[in-house]
């Protein structure tokens, strides 16, 4: 099987003085003598003030495998904060020069993934697209993929000799982020990866433990809040309060079941004032008590 897919002619970052940030422990290239799809490890500094990432001229996928910091970025404009968690997966947009500064809670550890850009968009030419919204795209990935979180997993632990599976990898990810991520010129995009409400979700998702009211959510997405609550509900088919209550109550459900804590220690981390507030709300969304839940 033979795969007419595009390779990197430049080390992305060229000219990035790594050192002070990241320890590599893992390089796709070196390691595995892979040329279609540049995949590395990293340990990360757990304090950066000022760091300035170069334009990459390719498609850049960072999924945190251990540790949790709070991330501020600025792309030309204000800063952008988002969480460092385990899981949560980003993209980075090609040709975008970002500062970047962050604080972090432990160890911190990623997987980072490069796509050739020149595979993006041979996939997206065999799929009629004219061009591709990166913007939009990464807006989507930030909403949450499961099967896209697996698949980074899956290629950063790989270390086949060759670059038959590394050519293979590149061409599934390229046409699993058009596919599911991208708007296709000619046809109507599912409402749900509006680019807006997938940033609604993703602004969610981040900031789960923190007061959030509708007002803010509206200012970061850049909508009126009656604006918003309409998209939104026709897109989702609930509220934002609605939704983002789903989400904590889903957070709470996950540590009840993985971790110890208590439930007032569970309160916090998703967003409850204390453990009586969690409480109401699990029962009014599950029909059962946190207690009984991590009993059953």
């Amino acid at each position: 099987m033979v795969f007419d897919s595009a390779r990197f002619d430049l080390q992305p970052y060229a000219g990035f003085d790594m050192d002070p940030y990241v320890r590599r422990t893992h390089c796709s290239w070196e390691d595995a003598g892979w040329r279609s799809l540049l995949v590395q490890r990293f340990d990360h500094v757990p304090l950066v003030e000022n760091m300035e990432l170069p334009a990459a001229a390719d498609l850049h996928l960072i999924l945190p495998v251990a540790g949790r910091a709070v991330m501020e970025t600025r792309t030309g404009g204000r800063w952008h904060r988002h969480n460092w968690t385990p899981g949560r997966l980003e993209l980075g947009v090609p040709d975008r020069h970002a500062l970047r500064r962050y604080r972090g809670e432990g160890p911190l550890r990623s997987v980072q993934v490069h796509i050739p850009r020149g595979t993006l968009e041979k996939a997206a030419a065999q799929l009629g697209d004219r061009a591709v919204d990166y913007e939009s795209m990464a807006a989507s990935v930030a909403a949450g993929d499961p099967l896209l979180v697996e698949a980074v997993r899956a290629v950063g632990s790989a270390e086949e000799p060759g670059d038959l599976y590394a050519e293979s990898a590149a061409a599934f990810l390229a046409m699993h982020l058009l596919t599911r991520h991208s708007r296709t010129p000619g046809r109507q995009a599912p409402t749900l990866e509006d680019a807006r409400v997938a940033a609604a979700i993703a602004l969610m998702r981040d900031r789960l433990a923190e007061p959030l009211t509708l007002a803010d959510i509206a200012d970061e997405v850049h909508l009126s809040v009656f604006h918003l609550v309409r998209v939104f509900r026709r897109a989702t088919g609930e509220t934002p309060h609605r939704f983002l209550v789903r989400l904590r109550i889903e957070e709470a459900e996950r540590l009840l079941r993985g971790t110890d804590f208590t439930v007032a220690q569970i309160a916090p981390r998703c967003g409850f004032a204390d453990s009586s507030a969690l409480s109401t709300a699990f029962l009014r969304h599950t029909g059962t008590r946190p207690s009984a839940y991590r009993g059953s």
